[in-house]
């Protein structure tokens, strides 16, 4: 992760990955989808959710 990078939104991770933003928040609450809350809002980093995908965080279980 580089010092520049960006903090992202649900549906910027969403559209990242191909897929809708209900499964996005079903990944965080069941397969530790990693995310940082701020307030009531949920905030991405895009490195941390591919390395996530790579290591198979997002595989049916």
């Amino acid at each position: 992760m580089s010092a520049e990078e960006r903090w992202v939104s649900v549906e910027e991770v969403a559209s990242h990955l191909g897929v809708a933003k209900d499964s996005i928040y079903r990944w965080v609450e069941r397969r530790g989808l990693p995310t940082h809350r701020v307030g009531r809002l949920l905030r991405f980093r895009l490195s941390e959710i591919d390395e996530w995908v790579e290591k198979g965080g997002g595989e049916e279980t």
